[in-house]
């Protein structure tokens, strides 16, 4: 049997994770199906779903099968990715064992939150955690969520691994996405969107944004260029961008993008609780944002 490395799975170019729309509190299916339509054919690399940005934790398990479902079935040959955390190791494990059954390509898997625990338990949970997957995994590195961070020296550990192929870098250490990028063994995807730029332009692989849910296109020319080395060309179209990206998070997502996608007719500005709706002078000045990139 062909491990999941030797298949050589590429994870780079753009990924949006989708956001999960509602409607009076359920699962909206058709709007989530305009989603998919609607970007589809945007020359992403594929599609992120039950990520943060799509309130995945307010999810039921069965919630989260039926979003998945229902984006596989929407955009059929699209690489989709299923994100998925927890804090109990045989359950998580389980999980991982079912997703992999359903022709998904890859997992976003992030360290098991509240625990905060040690380097050496953080090896020995994504390995696993690794050790159960059919399909390759995306290490989620994101401490401002989990509460601790994946150290360099844990990341080059678990790069080892057959089935541990990425990393969504969210970890805020400049230093570390240097020296991950340099290693060459885990394809670095930026996880914070206002430093794609500079993470391709360091030689990254690609990007999971948020924000990309909106001028989608722009975003792919973007990676596409800095690839090519056009990086005055890159620039051009990515620094328009970083006002509505800094917009966007200026209060906590997917708020303001639920906000500016359900003025574009597209979803219900609807989220489920904690999290919020965006402040209506938020709103309008995305909405003015948004407006200035041609």
């Amino acid at each position: 049997m062909q491990t999941a490395r030797s298949l050589n799975p590429d994870f780079s170019g753009l990924w949006v994770p989708l956001i999960t729309p509602f409607d009076h509190g359920k699962l909206d299916h058709a709007s989530l199906k305009r989603l998919v339509t609607h970007y589809r054919s945007s020359g992403i690399a594929g599609l992120v779903v039950c990520g943060s940005t799509g309130e995945a934790a307010a999810l039921s398990d069965e919630e989260q099968l039926a979003a998945l479902e229902t984006v596989m079935a929407e955009a059929p040959g699209l690489p989709i990715v299923m994100g998925l955390s927890g804090y109990h190791l045989g359950k998580t494990a389980a999980r991982i064992r079912m997703l992999g059954e359903l022709g998904i390509a890859g997992i976003l898997l992030p360290a098991p939150h509240y625990i905060r625990p040690a380097q050496a338990g953080l090896i020995e949970w994504f390995t696993q955690l690794a050790d159960a997957s059919a399909v390759p995994v995306i290490l989620y590195d994101i401490p401002y969520r989990t509460g601790v961070k994946i150290e360099l020296e844990t990341l080059l550990t678990l790069a080892g691994h057959p089935r541990i192929c990425a990393v969504k870098d969210c970890g805020g250490d400049a230093a570390k996405t240097q020296a991950l990028i340099a290693d060459g063994r885990l394809q670095v995807l930026s996880g914070e969107d206002a430093n794609i730029f500079s993470t391709m332009a360091q030689g990254g692989h690609g990007a999971i944004a948020a924000a990309a849910h909106l001028h989608t296109q722009r975003f792919v020319q973007v990676l596409q260029l800095i690839k090519a080395g056009e990086l005055a060309q890159a620039r051009t179209l990515w620094e328009p961008l970083l006002p509505l990206i800094e917009g966007l998070f200026s209060e906590p997502n997917p708020g303001p993008l639920k906000a500016l996608l359900a003025r574009q007719g597209l979803v219900r500005d609807e989220l489920r609780s904690p999290m919020t709706r965006a402040s209506s002078a938020l709103a309008e000045r995305l909405q003015q944002l948004d407006g200035l990139i041609a």
